[in-house]
């Protein structure tokens, strides 16, 4: 009989207590077998509504419904052992009300066991955070860029070139802190604007193009892959593995035509 203790996953209040001290670690996954690979190295995991794009070929995030972030966080929890979960609640979830916002936050973790939601907004956003972690719901807030705004902000454009808007940015941070959010992912944004916040505010900042003065970094995983034949600038490509896969699939085509595969190892006899 193993005498083995089980994993015990990353918690809310572990992530919090991070603020100022080791960079934590985060990259987004949709499935179960990438997840256990990234559940190694990474603090949370963001099952991010960016899967519509970079797995279903949506042109934004804004169509992502509410089965399917649930479904692939189902996967992700099911992947995992060790890392924070969390999920994002996709557009239209949460914006009429808090109480609305509430159910759709409570089906999310009731059906995909994960251990917080995402949601994006500043200020406009404050009640809604607050109200949920009040009831039990922990919340990571999102600010800067913030792609379900993109038809607003007329596409995705970095925040923060015009320092005027920093004073904007900087009581969005303040205010989500202080309504209860855990943590906020500081998302296409100067540097100098987010770092500054970084050292403002009480909450662990989760940068993406944002600054390595961030509290840590999270980035799309099929981003720094080598998926995406164009990443963002603020990507690190860290494998090929587009190139690698075209690769393997043109060799198995190959091989196919030829009558090449398969081979003797590879059939019953």
């Amino acid at each position: 009989m193993s005498t083995q203790k089980p994993t015990r996953r990353i918690t809310v209040p572990q992530i919090a207590a991070r603020k100022g001290g080791e960079p934590i670690v985060s990259l987004t996954s949709y499935h179960a077998h990438t997840a256990a690979i990234v559940d190694k190295y990474a603090d949370f995991i963001l099952v991010g509504d960016s899967l519509g794009m970079v797995m279903h070929g949506m042109d934004s995030t804004v169509g992502v419904p509410l089965d399917l972030m649930i479904m692939h966080g189902q996967a992700v929890v099911r992947g995992t052992q060790r890392a924070l979960v969390v999920v994002d609640m996709p557009f239209g979830t949460y914006e009429e009300s808090p109480q609305m916002a509430f159910r759709n936050a409570a089906r999310i973790m009731k059906e995909t066991h994960c251990g917080a939601v995402k949601l994006e907004g500043g200020k406009r956003m404050a009640e809604t955070i607050r109200y949920l972690t009040e009831r039990g719901i922990p919340v990571m807030a999102h600010i800067g860029l913030t792609p379900q705004s993109s038809n607003v902000m007329g596409g995705f454009k970095t925040q923060g070139r015009d320092e005027d808007s920093w004073p904007l940015h900087e009581e969005d941070a303040r205010v989500v802190a202080q309504a209860g959010a855990f943590a906020v992912v500081l998302e296409g944004m100067v540097e100098p604007l987010a770092a500054r916040i970084t050292k403002q505010i009480s909450i662990p900042t989760i940068g993406i193009g944002a600054s390595a003065e961030c509290d840590g970094q999270i980035l799309v995983l099929e981003d720094m892959l080598g998926l995406n034949p164009k990443p963002p600038k603020f990507v690190k490509v860290y494998g090929n593995l587009g190139g690698q896969i075209e690769a393997a699939v043109k060799a198995y085509a190959e091989e196919v035509k030829e009558r090449s595969f398969p081979e003797e190892d590879h059939v019953y006899r």
